[in-house]
């Protein structure tokens, strides 16, 4: 049997609905710190298959909310190295199951081998908390 691993960003409202989704439909995924792992840009790049470089984001980061960098105009070098030095910008979670791997709690190649279907009138991507708040940072 794979292994699930789920990099989320601990504190993450989001990111706990997510893991217990996973849990209550008989998965054990194995949660790891996404912001302190070791990524490189080989490591990295495969969690974003073939989505375009503004989809690899992490939406409710403070610099990408605010517009102060275009993430449709980057590369995809660009891109891993942003994302390399500030970890949240990655769309999270980042999963993998197996050699199968996917960013964001969206459909894709980990929840649909989970078989896992997401409604979708409901966007459990999005931050309930209405983006990376001090709420949202890890409990104390």
């Amino acid at each position: 049997m794979n292994q699930l691993l789920f990099y989320e960003k601990p504190g993450c409202t989001g990111n706990r609905y997510q893991v217990a989704l996973l849990r209550a439909r008989g998965h054990r995924p194995e949660v790891r710190d996404l912001l302190s792992h070791a990524w490189t840009a080989a490591t990295l790049r495969p969690f974003f298959g073939d989505k375009p470089v503004s989809q690899w984001f992490n939406p409710s980061a403070p610099v990408v909310k605010s517009g102060a960098i275009d993430i449709t105009a980057l590369s995809a070098r660009q891109a891993l190295n942003l994302m390399l030095a500030e970890p949240l910008l990655i769309c999270r979670p980042l999963l993998e199951y197996g050699l199968l791997q996917q960013s964001g709690f969206v459909d894709g190649p980990v929840l649909k081998a989970l078989g896992i279907v997401l409604d979708r009138k409901r966007d459990l991507n999005a931050c309930p908390m209405g983006g990376d708040a001090p709420a949202c940072g890890p409990p104390v």
